[in-house]
């Protein structure tokens, strides 16, 4: 075990860069998202391309994009602080942010043709591109590596067929991330090609999937009838062909993990603010109920319990940013972090009783995000899963 776990140096003090950047981000939030906005998304699941767009023109969709694209240079961490800002308001805009920024933009940086970058991610950059996930299917859960839509080469275009389930965002994305088989079921991770594949083709249908939590990016099923894309959108181009798991397999899911985190740790941080305001305002028995110890124990077991979130996500994302091995720090980021916010969140919920139950605060909808969490982008089971094998227990 101690082989597989790698030495860190995680300075607790942020750069200054970052520094600037959360600050920057706080006062964008303040200004363009206010809390009866991101109730007014939340309620009626609206899109808010509006703060996208300014977002955009701040400069905040280069920070997965090497400069010579026009981006701010990778900053993993950096990613993270403004995710985690942003979601401590509302994952109405985190989530596209991350469908930008980390989708779009670490996944094109990772694996996309020269020819690809050049076109797409000075896009990603200026905040005028999306990407959602077709990864899941009907059928196909957690065991990506057996998707039953096909892609079949016909001269210069690619024919897809199938259906693709739970990809998010894919009414508002410029391009569907598309994990397919594109031959013949041989060696499980063999034969599997990624395809960008416009949500707006002939051929493809668009249907809603009603869910809890998570709202203003709401989720699809897409269906491909006959869809034909151009060649040139496989992926990292021709060469790329039946290769698509070793793409897919890449620093990019490392950091889906800590994207997940942040969204976490940012709504951990607003369910904790608002408890411990209303414990100090609220008053039964003579005195505010901050006073009383069992409403101060759950908050100070919340605020421990988050702090530890804190330290796992960014000491994850620092060895991103190394480069170094981190599939075991990331799953056991992604773990504790979207374990801790379903928790953290119900505790806070606790202490504001009946009224963190109406819709008057933003408690219940803080639990209906978090208790997503550890459920999409890779399950708390598969983390556990990839952290035993990673660390060879029983081999």
């Amino acid at each position: 075990m101690d082989a597989a776990m790698q030495e860190q140096s995680l300075n607790f003090d942020e750069p200054e860069h970052v520094r600037m950047l959360r600050d920057a981000t706080r006062k964008f939030v303040a200004a363009e998202m206010p809390r009866d906005k991101a109730r007014e998304w939340d309620r009626g699941n609206i899109y808010p391309a509006e703060v996208m767009k300014k977002l955009g023109a701040m400069g905040m969709m280069g920070l997965t994009v090497e400069e010579r694209y026009g981006g701010a240079g990778v900053d993993i961490y950096a990613t993270m602080a403004v995710i985690e800002e942003l979601a401590k308001r509302s994952v109405a805009v985190a989530c596209p942010y991350i469908m930008a920024v980390c989708y779009a933009g670490m996944n094109l940086g990772e694996s996309a043709s020269e020819e690809q970058k050049q076109e797409l991610l000075p896009k990603v950059a200026s905040g005028d591109l999306l990407f959602a996930y077709g990864l899941s299917e009907p059928n196909v859960g957690g065991d990506l590596a057996t998707v039953e839509t096909t892609a079949r080469r016909d001269g210069n275009e690619l024919v897809i067929n199938g259906t693709k389930r739970w990809c998010t965002g894919a009414h508002i994305a410029d391009y569907i991330f598309c994990l397919l088989r594109s031959g013949p079921k041989e060696e499980k991770y063999k034969n599997l090609s990624i395809v960008l594949i416009p949500p707006s083709l002939p051929g493809i249908s668009i249907s809603p999937l009603g869910h809890l939590g998570i709202r203003g990016v709401e989720t699809k099923d897409v269906t491909f009838e006959n869809v034909r894309v151009p060649v040139s959108n496989i992926l990292g181009g021709e060469a790329m062909w039946n290769k698509g798991w070793q793409q897919l397999a890449g620093r990019a899911l490392e950091v889906e993990k800590l994207e997940l985190s942040a969204c976490a740790l940012g709504l951990s941080e607003a369910a904790l603010a608002d408890a411990w305001r209303y414990a100090e305002e609220r008053e039964q028995f003579g005195r505010a109920i901050a006073g009383h110890q069992a409403i101060r124990h759950t908050l100070a077991e919340a605020q421990t319990r988050a702090r530890a979130m804190r330290l796992m996500l960014y000491s994850a994302a620092w060895l991103a940013d190394q480069g170094r091995p981190c599939s075991v720090e990331t799953s056991m980021a992604k773990l504790f972090c979207c374990e801790g916010a379903a928790e953290v969140t119900q505790m806070c919920m606790r202490v504001t009783g009946a009224y963190g139950l109406s819709d008057q605060m933003d408690m219940e909808r803080y639990v209906r995000d978090a208790v997503s969490l550890p459920i999409v982008g890779g399950s708390s089971n598969m983390q556990k899963n990839n952290i035993a094998n990673r660390l060879k227990l029983g081999q």
